[in-house]
């Protein structure tokens, strides 16, 4: 029972994440990039805190500087994820963010030397096939904000690898609180460093703010560590990566945004992609298995 609850858990983090790039893009409509970003890190971790906070109390100068480098790759994922949406569409920014999957596996080689199997080079070469479908230009070229969504996955990846590595160590909560305090602090001297101080804000502005921080940080990210206690990496993955499926459906739905043939052929391979990458442990064992 623990594991279906769990995998609901996931499944709604996963349409969550999807309906963030259509909040976050009309959050755009009223607020700046940097803006949006500060205000979503300062009321998650508000509640987090509120929540959580007698976590800190027996907080590690280990869980501190962990919680730190997560906070600083999490402002810098989300900085390239939320500039990048401000030009290009909502849906091409989910599938090229959800290409942090096949970069994971690269970035394990480099630090471990881990030997890089078929699967993850097949799904790697699936992956370019359809970025380029859903990104380049008739010139083939590839506009700002589909370059910043591609970097962004790189940053989202190397959130996951540190995240992996450090919660074997350390308590999940804890690093989670420090590493979103750490990014609202970020976002808070980006903005008072540009003077982008808002005095007026719209309520769609506020709504956007306020659904960002609560559920698309504070609940997907909770829901998240809760569920990977009961369910097993390979399938969490999966499961996740639906988010770009589901910002694709969700921005055509409330956006009205157009898609193209080739966009939709090119996010079809970015997901098949996925899949192939994360669902490649099943099968060796299946073969050992029957043989």
């Amino acid at each position: 029972m623990k594991q279906y609850i769990a995998d609901g858990m996931l499944l709604t983090t996963a349409i969550v994440w999807g309906s963030g790039f259509v909040v976050t893009a009309i959050a755009l409509e009223y607020l700046t990039a940097y803006q949006v970003m500060a205000g979503r890190f300062i009321l998650a971790s508000i509640i987090l805190t509120v929540i959580f906070g007698y976590k800190l109390k027996k907080a590690t100068k280990s869980v501190v500087w962990k919680g730190v480098l997560l906070g600083t790759i999490l402002y810098i994922a989300f900085a390239l994820q939320t500039v990048g949406l401000q030009y290009t569409t909502p849906s091409k920014n989910a599938f090229l963010t959800a290409v942090n999957v096949i970069v994971v596996p690269l970035i394990a080689y480099a630090v471990y030397k881990r030997r890089i199997d078929g699967y993850e080079i097949i799904g790697s070469i699936i992956a370019l096939v359809g970025i380029g479908c859903l990104s380049l230009q008739g010139s083939l070229t590839m506009n700002i904000g589909d370059a910043l969504s591609l970097a962004c996955a790189v940053a989202f990846a190397f959130d996951i690898f540190c995240t992996n590595l450090f919660v074997q160590k350390e308590d999940a909560i804890a690093l989670t609180i420090v590493q979103f305090i750490t990014a609202s602090v970020l976002g808070i001297l980006v903005v008072v460093s540009q003077g982008d101080i808002p005095t007026n804000l719209e309520k769609e502005a506020i709504y956007s703010i306020i659904y960002l921080g609560i559920f698309s940080t504070t609940i997907a990210y909770l829901f998240q560590n809760v569920a990977n206690q009961y369910t097993t990496a390979t399938k969490a993955a999966i499961i996740l990566s639906t988010e770009s499926f589901f910002g694709m459906v969700l921005s055509v739905i409330f956006l009205h945004e157009v898609l193209t043939g080739r966009m939709v052929i090119g996010a079809v391979l970015i997901l098949l992609a996925i899949l192939i990458a994360e669902v490649k442990p099943a099968y060796p064992k299946k073969r050992m298995m029957n043989n």
